[in-house]
């Protein structure tokens, strides 16, 4: 074998620059495992065909520069451990773009969580030999090119000059498109799970780095007790890109809260985000303070102090939960088939009979909602609660027509209405319990104000529409008495102790300037 090797490596291959290595691999990797990149580009972009084909061509000129820095710069470090790398990611790559071809796949996060959890006996399934004629022409022989191509490595100053070189062209090219800044950001899951080798490495890394969090040590709070035997539940509900400007209790010109507004003993509150995107959101929620650092966040605290806790979610984001009962809206699919798992009222199904099911005095439910999430925001109700019409079916369409936009979104916001107005009344008809629902979101949205969509800006850049949030409370007769001396706008850190409070927690880790109720 050694032998029939070391032929191939001298009848066929003869020694080429580290530069020309580089080059040929960088192109094989364009166009062995990245058409369906540019198909997926070239199917979606609204673009004239000039347009296209400029950002066609620019994508492919970054993703060339790239892919040649990162091989030289493996190539040059790392010599025979770089062949190997690179060998092993042809092989990837072509498994990759099999699956994406054959089963029209994304390779996101949960695609690479799905093959770390795959057994043999089902992977299996999935062989055949048109797999393995593919995985040889466009994996096998790249490898083998990688590992027995002869190279001369060069000096250490043509390092410099070339990766340079590499990372000014793709400034250069990135500048010329920061037009496409808004639609790269809406399609950026299909855009990166058909971008190889850059999907599997960055999705694996994504999902190591959640695996950790999910591991990591939480700072313990203080130890606190339940104060009294009183049946008490809270429900809090965790908006989703839920901005307070279009909220009609907030005074927005539509009716978009035709019941809530309706609802006695509703508190309205100004309130504002610590972040515009859903993690740092909802952890803002959760937690005590505002910290980069991981406290011991809501439903975790409570659930070690005795209280009966559940999470439901049809989101994602949140940090880590311990608890026992974590439902998402695929599990509660399965309890409850007669509900459409597609919206969120999947989430307040059968809510009456859990929480007077339950085997203690205090029970917290948390509701981790998607309703106003984009860019598809048309997607996210039933089509009864389309009030407001015509809508835009995305927010790429909604760019040409704002208004269409608005109007999908406007219809999240009705949904939403539906969705607390009957949570309400469930918690009003339980007479044997003290209840309390708190809705607060984890962050606005802008909606083509200053031609800026969506959310995400930095908070020193985001404009008031990603910051300011809804924030409603609702408590049943007689359970707590408001603070009347709050501050004009609050917090989303109020949640945390306003909670500890009414489930009458009492603990050192509870702040009575952040509770909007007396004690």
């Amino acid at each position: 074998m050694n032998s029939l090797l070391n032929k191939m490596k001298k009848g066929l291959l003869r020694p080429i620059s580290l530069f020309a290595f580089s080059c040929i691999v960088s192109i094989g990797t364009l166009l062995l495992y990245n058409i369906p990149f540019f198909n997926y580009v070239a199917d979606n972009t609204r673009e004239s065909e000039d347009g296209r084909i400029f950002l066609i061509a620019s994508l492919a000129v970054i993703m060339l520069a790239v892919n040649f820095l990162m091989t030289y710069l493996v190539m040059f470090m790392t010599r025979m451990v770089g062949r190997v790398l690179l060998a092993i990611l042809s092989l990837i790559n072509a498994t990759a773009v099999y699956f994406i071809i054959t089963y029209s796949v994304m390779i996101d996060a949960t695609t690479i969580e799905n093959v770390f959890n795959t057994r043999y006996s089902e992977a299996s399934g999935f062989f055949s030999w048109s797999l393995w004629l593919f995985l040889v022409a466009c994996g096998v022989l790249p490898a083998l090119y990688c590992l027995l191509q002869p190279v001369v490595f060069g000096k250490a100053k043509k390092l410099g000059i070339y990766c340079g070189s590499s990372l000014a062209i793709v400034v250069v090219i990135a500048l010329a498109n920061y037009n496409q800044t808004l639609w790269v950001s809406q399609h950026d899951t299909e855009l990166g799970g058909l971008l190889q080798p850059w999907s599997y490495l960055v999705n694996t890394g994504r999902i190591i780095s959640f695996s950790h969090d999910e591991q990591a040590e939480e700072i313990k709070l203080p130890d606190g007790q339940i104060a009294d035997n009183e049946k008490a539940v809270v429900v809090l509900v965790i908006g989703e890109s839920a901005r307070k400007a279009n909220f009609q209790l907030y005074g927005y010109k539509r009716n978009t809260n035709p019941l809530l507004s309706k609802q006695e003993g509703l508190k309205v509150y100004q309130a504002t985000s610590c972040a515009t995107y859903t993690t740092a959101g909802t952890k803002a929620i959760l937690e005590p303070i505002d910290s980069n650092d991981l406290y011991e966040l809501l439903p975790n605290y409570a659930f070690r102090m005795g209280v009966d806790v559940s999470w439901r979610t049809s989101n994602w984001g949140e940090p880590p939960i311990h608890i026992d009962e974590y439902l998402t809206d695929d599990e509660l699919g399965i309890l409850y088939p007669d509900e459409n798992e597609a919206y969120d009222a999947i989430l307040f199904k059968g809510l009456r009979e859990r929480i007077e099911s339950s085997q203690k005095n205090k029970v917290l439910i948390v509701l981790h909602t998607s309703t106003s999430h984009g860019p598809k925001y048309a997607d996210k109700y039933p089509k009864e609660f389309e009030v407001y019409k015509p809508v835009a079916r995305n927010v790429e369409e909604g760019e040409k027509n704002i208004g269409m936009l608005v109007n999908a979104y406007d219809n999240t916001i009705r949904y939403t209405d539906f969705l607390l107005d009957s949570l309400i009344n469930t918690l009003r008809a339980m007479t044997d319990w003290n209840s309390a629902m708190i809705f607060v979101s984890d962050h606005g949205e802008s909606l083509g104000e200053n031609k800026m969509f969506m959310h995400g800006l930095p908070m020193r850049l985001a404009p008031k529409f990603q910051y300011e949030i809804p924030f409603l409370v609702w408590t049943s007769k007689n359970f707590r008495d408001y603070k009347r001396d709050l501050p004009a706008v609050l917090e989303q850190h109020y949640v945390f102790h306003s909670v500890l409070n009414l489930l009458s927690i009492h603990s050192p880790a509870y702040n009575k300037d952040y509770d909007i109720f007396n004690r």
